[in-house]
């Protein structure tokens, strides 16, 4: 049993590849992450390499991986007991400032270091479509190359919302708009509301940015243009539409609930020193 850390991203995704596509929900990030880091190139998210580890059962099979995008808190996967506190030690001759994982996971890689609590997130899955009703005006239809300006603007608001801000948004809108994965409601004949959800992975897609600018909202866009972006998702075939939520946003946790997604499980991000 141990960790095997690298950062060559083909090595790690033929290790991890049969875990990761076993629950393509719950490794709904990791499977986005390797699809952009193909697509986009291994500095897509920061000038550093990201890293990448995995542990290996006594079987010889992948019980738990890891990934890292600097300068972004390494991410977990669910792990073995045994193997929470031998990552601390696989990553002790780097510095790892924060770290994204089950919550109840957090105690043992900490171990006696002292760490303070961000964001807490939770993982919500569809179970069934349940559009809002009434139904706001307007209409859904996919973002075309005609909106980017509008977008970019949008994905920059949406980012610093969030406490995120990129310098990346344009590379981020054009990847989108690439595979039509951008849904925008219309009303009035203009857009009020967007939605972006991830390129079809082992049959699931993931809702990542829900957007409506402060002058348009409590009107239900929301609401609707996240129903119309899951539509979108399920049209282009997948089984698994997922999404996060913040969970000190009520509002949101309480809107995709009635829209017929349910949780799975919480993560939790930590910082370290």
């Amino acid at each position: 049993m141990a960790w095997e850390i690298t950062t060559d991203l083909e090595r790690f995704a033929a290790a991890a590849d049969g875990f990761l596509r076993s629950a393509p929900v719950r490794h709904t990030i990791f499977l986005t992450l390797i699809d952009n880091l193909r697509v986009r190139g291994p500095h897509a998210y920061g000038p550093a390499d990201p890293l990448f580890g995995w542990w290996t059962t006594p079987s010889g099979a992948t019980g738990g991986v890891l990934l890292q995008t600097p300068p972004h808190p390494v991410l977990f996967s669910s792990l073995p007991a045994e193997a929470v506190p031998a990552a601390a030690v696989a990553l002790a001759d780097r510095e790892v400032s924060a770290v994204n994982m089950a919550a109840a996971d957090i105690a043992a890689f900490a171990g006696s270091r002292p760490y303070a609590v961000g964001m807490r997130t939770r993982l919500f899955r569809l179970a069934a479509l349940t559009p809002p009703d009434p139904a706001p005006s307007g209409f859904a239809r996919p973002a075309t190359v005609a909106d980017r300006d509008l977008l970019i603007a949008w994905v920059a608001d949406f980012a610093t919302f969030i406490g995120e801000p990129r310098d990346d948004v344009a590379e981020v809108v054009d990847d989108h708009l690439s595979y039509s994965g951008i849904t925008l409601w219309i009303d009035g004949g203009e857009p009020v509301a967007m939605a972006i959800r991830s390129r079809p992975q082992a049959g699931m897609s993931r809702i990542l940015r829900v957007w409506t600018p402060p002058e348009s909202r409590r009107r239900g866009y929301a609401g609707a243009v996240t129903t119309a972006a899951t539509r979108a998702a399920l049209d282009d075939g997948v089984s698994e539409v997922v999404l996060y939520t913040d969970l000190a946003n009520p509002t949101s946790n309480a809107l995709y609930q009635r829209l017929g997604y349910r949780p799975v499980e919480d993560r939790t991000m930590v910082r370290f020193g």
